[in-house]
């Protein structure tokens, strides 16, 4: 089948030769006029035959929706767009029901693999009615990993972001139990090689996993990390999981701390530990380093 596919940078641009290499046909437009097949939406929309369907890869928010929108005048009835970027669910809702009215279809899909998806396959969770998820389905099916799994129509519009963040959220956790056991093993003195203990937890532990993999990988680059500022940055989707499980009074202790431990990386002088610290002080003189 024909796609076009709007946002070609780490992720888009390895989706496009994916989707190439199982025989479809893909028209990528991009700001970068170095990697885009074509210059501009208008051109990218008459290269497709009806019914279209257009993939938006583009960052969440004003991106996503200027480029629904500029799209939602050039489509026809009929037509479908994917938003395949980290859109925040409820404004899947708010794409599909501007897009419905001019007749035209909306899926969204949460997309995880990063870097390594070219090769590996897409893990996708997406959303919508079924008619318009079908229209996709062969680019699903490119997209995803070999074998029974990898995808799934995970509901209603709005339920592939929904899960995507869930994912995420999982992976805060996850990675910050990694993060907190290498630095007590790194802490000790009787633990001579922590990348080797890392290493042996990759066969037969129950905590084995691709980000244990990741994590011994990074660790063979650079063994004591020695390199990196212990900075985290967080892409949104782990504070919206923690504020839908607000919504939802649903517990998520681990994940919502997570999130926190990525804030308190960004403190050089955390004021919290100021007031900590001046109050052992007063209760029980403790002693206090200044600057």
């Amino acid at each position: 089948m024909e796609l076009g596919l709007v946002g070609l940078g780490k992720m888009g641009g390895n989706m496009r030769e994916r989707i190439r290499r199982a025989g479809h046909t893909v028209i990528g437009y991009d700001r970068n006029p170095d990697v885009a097949d074509v210059h501009s939406l208008s051109e990218l929309v008459d290269n497709l035959q009806a019914p279209r369907v257009v993939w938006v890869m583009v960052p969440a928010g004003a991106p996503t929706q200027s480029t629904i929108d500029e799209l939602a005048d050039l489509l026809s009835p009929g037509d479908v767009v994917v938003d395949g970027g980290n859109s925040r669910w409820t404004d899947d809702e708010k794409h599909a029901a501007e897009l419905a009215a001019k007749g035209i279809g909306f899926v969204d899909c949460g997309v995880s693999g990063g870097v390594w998806g070219l090769e590996n396959g897409y893990a996708l969770m997406y959303g919508g009615d079924k008619e318009h998820v079908a229209a996709v389905q062969p680019i699903f099916d490119a997209l995803k990993p070999e074998g029974d799994f990898g995808s799934v129509h995970a509901g209603k519009v709005g339920a592939g972001h929904f899960a995507k963040m869930v994912h995420n959220g999982i992976e805060y956790a996850m990675m910050q139990a990694y993060a907190e056991g290498w630095e007590l093993l790194e802490k000790v003195d009787s633990v001579t090689d922590v990348r080797e203990v890392f290493r042996s937890w990759q066969e037969g532990t129950v905590i084995r996993s691709w980000l244990l993999d990741l994590a011994v990988n990074a660790l063979d680059e650079d063994e004591h990390l020695d390199k990196l500022k212990g900075y985290a940055q967080d892409s949104g989707e782990g504070r919206w999981t923690v504020e839908a499980a607000i919504d939802h009074a649903v517990p998520l202790p681990a994940i919502t701390a997570s999130l926190f431990a990525r804030f308190a990386s960004r403190q050089d002088d955390s004021p919290q530990m100021k007031m900590i610290a001046a109050l052992r002080n007063q209760f029980g003189g403790h002693a206090v380093e200044t600057k």
